[in-house]
């Protein structure tokens, strides 16, 4: 029975590290497109308003507002991605 403890345990080991470094590699990825995407959003929602003033400032308030939630949305898949790669099974 050791032995079949151990070589669960190694194959187990081996199966948590490589999810870890892909879950990892993948979250942050995915919070670098992210947090890209949310800059770049808001950075346009202020050309719109500073090109428009009050008339457009909806419309770059809403510009800027999706970006924002984006990247949110964004950054929770992300970590549930790093939870994942951790074997995480109820994180807090």
């Amino acid at each position: 029975m050791d032995d079949k403890d151990n070589n669960t345990s190694g194959v187990t080991g081996t199966a948590k590290a490589v999810t870890s470094t892909l879950g990892n590699t993948v979250g942050g990825l995915a919070n670098t497109v992210g947090g890209v995407v949310g800059a770049a959003s808001r950075g346009l929602g202020e050309t719109v308003t500073g090109a428009t003033g009050g008339l457009g400032k909806p419309l770059g308030d809403g510009v800027a507002n999706i970006g924002t939630g984006v990247e949110g949305g964004v950054a929770s898949v992300a970590q549930s991605v790093k939870d994942a790669g951790e074997w995480k099974t109820n994180p807090k």
